[in-house]
């Protein structure tokens, strides 16, 4: 195996218990990030419900422009404290499940792979 790092994108919404993966990638920059973004809005546009806010923490590729795609559809972006990696509490209970669950029992070869098991 080639043993490289994959990163992987997900929203919570914690009143519905749904999580979105957003997408999957070797390399994450502010313009993927912004992208994927863009992608869940117009997925969730034929919602009734809106989304009331997002949680995020301070990442450097969570750029200006990811935050204007939510702020364009009046969602106000709730930033997480300095250097509280554990403060997203849902999102780190997430990320442990499927290590726990799935990444213990499953051995992922690379993005198309995960991809694939996603769907």
């Amino acid at each position: 195996m080639w043993l490289t790092r994959l990163y992987v994108l997900f929203f919570l919404e914690l009143d519905r218990r749904r999580v979105h993966l957003a997408g999957v990638t070797r390399h994450p920059t502010g313009a993927w990030v912004t992208q994927q973004a863009r992608n869940l809005l117009i997925d969730l546009d034929h919602r009734a419900s809106p989304l009331r806010y997002l949680i995020r923490d301070r990442d450097t590729k969570f750029t200006a422009a990811f935050d204007a795609e939510f702020n364009a559809e009046n969602i106000p972006i709730l930033r997480g404290p300095v250097r509280t990696p554990v403060a997203n509490a849902y999102a780190e209970r997430w990320v442990g499940t499927i290590r726990r669950e799935c990444l213990n029992h499953l051995l992922i070869t690379g993005e198309r792979h995960l991809a694939a098991t996603n769907t």
